[in-house]
């Protein structure tokens, strides 16, 4: 039986004037922007409405997308500048190229809120994602 191949991707949003940068990395683009879209109270990405996609980098194996995450994050913004530039040079919001259609519709919201209360908060924060990230937190030194 083969394996199902795994996505990961790393990722960088900013806000509509493009002054704030997100780091961030997920195993579903597509369902993540829906998600800072429709935003968390009290997160970083709500707080700045920082949910415009312009750079991702694709992996198959979490631990190099959870490396990459770490890496941008240590950088200066003129690095992560640069890194953008290079795949997005006009920073272009690459949203509707993922999800198909931008801003989410009401019932691609829904979707991600249907997931939200059926699985539950706690349940998404211990997912094996998060788990896989909690390790590789603790196992690096800050």
């Amino acid at each position: 039986p083969s394996m199902r191949p795994y996505h990961f991707w790393t990722y960088l949003l900013t806000n509509y004037n493009r002054t704030v940068l997100y780091t961030g990395m997920t195993n579903d683009l597509a369902t993540r922007l829906v998600e800072h879209w429709i935003g968390k109270e009290g997160s970083f990405t709500t707080r700045y409405g920082v949910h415009y996609l312009v750079w991702s980098e694709e992996t198959r194996y979490v631990n190099n997308a959870i490396a990459r995450e770490k890496e941008i994050k240590r950088w200066h913004r003129a690095q992560k500048q640069a890194l953008i530039a290079e795949q997005n040079p006009n920073w272009r919001f690459l949203n509707a190229d993922v999800l198909g259609n931008w801003p989410p519709t009401p019932e691609q919201e829904e979707a991600v809120k249907t997931r939200w209360r059926e699985v539950g908060e706690a349940a998404l924060m211990n997912d094996r994602l998060s788990f896989l990230r909690q390790v590789s937190d603790y196992r690096s030194p800050s």
